[in-house]
């Protein structure tokens, strides 16, 4: 079963795309209440003059995202958990990167052909490089799942030494022999030093606010603490991290650096970076994400 969470074209009921009725964009994921994608990306068409709509849906299987797009004509996608590994499969096409990284989170429908890209680890990279440098530094990734691989990835291009550390062992090493890197068990966080800690994982994620993926004591082996999650603007985590001395960098930067390069690939136009940006802050500040 299929619910539209957000407004526009996925709200009641479906209709297919008739010709000249602009662009239509959609987020599929589960859950998708919390996402602020569609505020964004609407604040950027109207600002580049662009026709187009963009809701969200949430669907129960990664089984569903083809078929939809195909059958309403849907021009280019963004995915959320928990699809992004599972979704490679259904595509026609994958881009070298995203096939590298084993996850996807992007879906242009070029012709009817629907190619699957990854824009996670373009986003998280030039946030971070905004931050501190990365060549030749050495990264604590906690996680091993889509965000996590796309972390690594982009560490790894950019000349980074990634260290992953996970709650399941073997998931963590199955990642770090993907990508010829290193993990070490979540315990061994106690004692690891390095320049930064990327928190990969949903824990604290809204609604879940009060949760912590570990505990705050180990923060100071860290000089910055990156958490991927956007809403809340500030995690448990980030707030732990800021009282125990640590530098911290939250995932609105790199949400909107995502979400940017999607409308690159899906326009060929360069995106409103700054009104993106403005449009999710204000958001996060009024306590009201949901439309």
């Amino acid at each position: 079963m299929t619910k539209g969470d957000e407004g526009g074209f996925f709200e009641g009921h479906f209709q297919v795309k008739r010709k000249n009725q602009g662009k239509y964009f959609a987020l599929f994921g589960n859950p998708v209440g919390h996402s602020l994608s569609p505020r964004m990306h609407r604040a950027a068409y109207e600002v580049m003059g662009i026709a187009a709509r963009y809701g969200a849906c949430r669907v129960e299987n990664a089984g569903e995202i083809v078929p939809m797009m195909k059958s309403l004509g849907i021009d280019g996608a963004s995915v959320t958990l928990p699809f992004k590994e599972a979704i490679i499969g259904s595509l026609d096409e994958i881009s070298a990167s995203a096939r590298t990284i084993g996850a996807v989170n992007t879906i242009l429908n070029r012709g009817g052909r629907l190619v699957g890209d990854n824009t996670d680890w373009i986003g998280l990279v030039r946030d971070l490089k905004d931050y501190m440098p990365i060549k030749g530094k050495t990264f604590a990734v906690l996680g091993a799942g889509g965000m996590a691989r796309a972390a690594v990835f982009g560490l790894l291009q950019e000349g980074g030494i990634p260290v992953i550390f996970n709650r399941t062992r073997e998931r963590g090493a199955a990642l770090a022999r993907a990508f010829n890197s290193l993990s070490l068990p979540l315990a061994a966080l106690d004692d690891f030093r390095a320049e930064a800690l990327i928190q990969t994982t949903p824990v604290g994620m809204a609604p879940d606010t009060g949760s912590s993926p570990l505990n705050r004591e180990i923060l100071t082996n860290f000089r910055y603490v990156m958490d991927a999650i956007y809403n809340p603007l500030t995690t448990k985590l980030l707030r732990d991290a800021q009282e125990m001395g640590c530098l911290t960098i939250n995932g609105v930067g790199l949400f909107v650096h995502q979400g940017a390069e999607q409308l690159r690939i899906w326009t060929g136009r360069e995106p409103p970076l700054a009104v993106m940006r403005q449009t999710v802050l204000a958001a996060l500040r009024e306590g009201h994400p949901e439309e």
